[in-house]
C-alpha cells in the first residue's frame, strides 16, 4: 500500500465537510468564524452566498439559504441535523469557552445542569448558534 493509498484509507469514514443553510450570512460567519477559529480552524473560501473554514481534512461550509426556505425557520426537533458538537482540550477549555459565549450574550443552553448536562461524567458546555443550532464543546472523558 502506498503513502497516498493508506493516508486516504486512514480517513476512510472520517466527515470530509458538513453544509449548513443559514438565515443570516453575515450574522453566521461572525458568530461560527470566533468560534471555529478559537478550535484551531482556519478561513478556507469565501464567495458572495457562503464561507468554510478548515481543521486538517475536514470542513465546515455555511451558505445562505435561498429567500423562499426562510419562512418555517430551523427547529433540530424537524427532521435534519439535531446539533453539532466538537472535542475541547480539557475541562478548563470547556469553561473559558462558556464565559466567552456569556460575554458575546449567547444563549447557553441547561445552565441549571451546567457543565453537567450531559450526565455526570459528560463534561460539556451546550449553546445555540445565530439559527438556534445546538452547539456544544465536550471535555476529554
Amino acid at each position: 500500500m502506498t503513502e497516498t493509498t493508506a493516508s486516504a484509507a486512514a480517513r476512510v469514514g472520517l466527515l470530509h465537510h458538513v453544509e449548513l443553510n443559514v438565515s443570516d450570512l453575515e450574522r453566521s460567519t461572525a458568530f461560527w468564524g470566533w468560534l471555529l477559529e478559537s478550535l484551531g480552524y482556519e478561513p478556507y473560501t469565501k464567495w458572495a452566498t457562503g464561507q468554510d473554514w478548515r481543521l486538517g481534512d475536514t470542513y465546515l461550509v455555511f451558505v445562505q439559504a435561498d429567500e423562499r426556505f426562510l419562512a418555517d425557520g430551523y427547529h433540530r426537533g424537524r427532521v435534519g441535523i439535531n446539533h453539532l458538537a466538537f472535542h475541547g482540550r480539557s475541562r478548563q477549555h470547556v469553561d473559558e469557552l462558556a464565559v466567552e459565549l456569556r460575554a458575546r450574550g449567547v444563549t447557553v443552553l441547561y445552565e441549571d445542569r451546567h457543565p453537567f448536562a450531559g450526565g455526570p461524567s459528560y463534561y460539556a458546555v451546550f449553546f445555540e448558534d445565530p439559527d438556534r443550532i445546538k452547539v456544544e464543546l465536550v471535555a476529554p472523558a
